[in-house]
């Protein structure tokens, strides 16, 4: 795992991308103080629609707004 300072990364950005598409890990750093990291990514990760990504997986009840309601009114009368 290479480090590379702020500078390096901005003036050599099109390599970094190049290195770490081939499976390298580079890490940035602050005045010598790691505070980013660069990784492959991992195209099993990425899913382009997230909106119904449980569909037919689980079921909401339809009293759910309603669980824990007399508990939670409870919290506010103190």
């Amino acid at each position: 795992m290479d480090t590379l300072n702020i500078h390096e990364a901005k003036t050599q950005l099109s390599r970094i991308v190049e290195r770490v598409s081939g499976g390298e890990t580079i890490v940035i750093a602050k005045a010598g103080k790691p505070v980013a990291k660069i990784v492959p990514l991992d195209d099993e990760k990425i899913v382009e629609n997230r909106l119904g990504f449980l569909a037919g997986q689980i079921v909401v009840p339809d009293d759910f707004d309603e669980i824990g309601g007399d508990e939670i009114a409870d919290l506010f009368q103190g």
